[in-house]
């Protein structure tokens, strides 16, 4: 059973740090929704003179399972941010979840790299990395605030 939190009150850190993660992770949904319905014209917009029908290409390629888990990191983030942003106990394991899903579905991505130049110049070369790591830290995060007994 997890011990209350002494002082009672939730610390500012949460609504910050769940605001965040609730803004981070409602964009990682839209860039899932928008790449498997909009495909190409969404790629174009997202990355301008990028070869777009070659990325799409590749994500249409993408085994299910790999598809999948990529699903299982958005939606798990999300839903993750919105129960830290309730107080909710199960704000932990919803973020375990997205983190699992996000290094399963990158980790494919990294192992299997496109032969798409675009996919991995730039900031898209960083990208994937600090979704790995942004995901491990929000899980560590609302692990350590339901042992404080900030959550319930």
């Amino acid at each position: 059973m997890a011990r209350r939190n002494s002082a009672g009150r939730t610390p500012v850190h949460l609504w910050i740090v769940a605001a965040l993660a609730t803004l981070w992770n409602g964009f990682g949904c839209y860039d899932y929704l928008m790449t498997q319905t909009r495909g190409a014209d969404y790629v174009r917009s997202m990355m301008p003179g990028a070869d777009a029908e070659a990325i799409m290409s590749y994500v249409n390629g993408l085994p299910l399972w790999a598809t999948g888990a990529w699903a299982l990191g958005v939606w798990g983030g999300l839903l993750g941010s919105a129960l830290l942003l309730a107080r909710h106990r199960w704000a932990a394991p919803a973020l375990g979840i997205s983190f699992v899903g996000a290094l399963i579905g990158i980790g494919y991505q990294l192992l299997n790299p496109s032969p798409v130049a675009d996919m991995h110049e730039g900031v898209n070369g960083v990208m994937p990395y600090v979704i790995i790591v942004v995901a491990l830290g929000l899980f560590l995060y609302a692990r350590a605030m339901s042992k404080k007994g900030v959550l319930r």
